[in-house]
């Protein structure tokens, strides 16, 4: 039975029906995964590391690098759970996109099509000196050989994990750094730091996919950041409906034309039982 009143979703489903429409989705989508969020009801306050941080010093590479070393072991392993496959689903009743903050790599591992990464993928790492990519694995692999120490299973206490794969690791210092293999220059997860701003081309594609739809559903975000609240700020000012599906209020809350403050995946299985056929 679902846990989400019926009426709420029946009224997005009337919303939706006939229409096209594309999800923004947040870290909230990506908690039934098992990969937390930032600022749900249920989330525990952490600061990230700024961009300006991470390039200031090896020191804070090595703190960073030590810390998503130990995260990678859990966000690596998530699985999409039931609010990405309701998506999937959902591509045969409108919805024409998926523009995700998430990092996870999560939707596209469901099969929603086409994805766009706004703030980055964490499956792949990019030399800061060269602009070479590869995968997350291949350096994790290397990480693990240059830091023999931390190879094995750590303690739950010594790794808080964060939506974007990093933990808290009480002992950094001694953390060897992986170098790119082209150049021998800093290496960073390929994905937008706080403080950093969204590549523009990705910028204008996710405005794109927007504009190519006539409804815009946020799920999962309480749209904190600029990134993705310029959106539904676009779209209500467009007179284009929106719709919010959160635990908890968001900054686009009086934007939006209808809000269901409610879990995610027992949502968007609801809203995928009344509109695919």
């Amino acid at each position: 039975m679902s846990l989400v009143a019926a009426e709420p979703v029946a009224a997005v489903a009337d919303l939706l029906r006939g229409r096209s429409w594309v999800v923004l989705s947040g870290a909230g989508i990506s908690t039934d995964s098992g990969i937390p969020d930032y600022r749900g009801p249920m989330s525990v306050r952490a600061t990230p590391m700024q961009f300006g941080e991470f390039v200031s010093s090896a020191e804070a590479q090595r703190r960073y690098w030590a810390r998503s070393f130990l995260g990678w072991r859990r966000i690596g392993q998530a699985r999409p759970n039931a609010g990405h496959r309701a998506l999937v689903e959902l591509q045969r009743a409108g919805l024409t996109g998926v523009i995700t903050q998430n990092v996870d790599g999560l939707h596209a591992a469901a099969g929603s099509r086409p994805v766009i990464n706004l703030h980055g993928e964490i499956a792949a790492v990019v030399c800061l000196d060269c602009g070479v990519r590869e995968s997350r694995r291949s350096v994790q692999d290397r990480l693990a050989f240059l830091n023999p120490g931390l190879a094995g299973p750590a303690p739950v206490q010594h790794a808080e994990l964060r939506p974007d794969g990093d933990a808290v690791v009480a002992d950094w210092h001694g953390f060897a750094l992986a170098a790119c293999l082209g150049c021998g220059g800093r290496l960073k997860p390929d994905v937008v730091f706080f403080g950093e701003a969204v590549p523009k081309p990705r910028v204008e594609s996710a405005y794109a996919m927007v504009e190519s739809a006539d409804a815009l559903v946020v799920v999962g975000s309480s749209l904190t950041v600029m990134s993705g609240l310029r959106f539904v700020r676009h779209n209500a000012k467009q007179g284009r409906p929106v719709v919010i599906i959160n635990r908890g209020p968001t900054r686009g809350d009086e934007l939006a034309d209808i809000k269901i403050d409610g879990g995610c995946s027992e949502t968007l299985g609801s809203l995928a039982a009344s509109l695919v056929a």
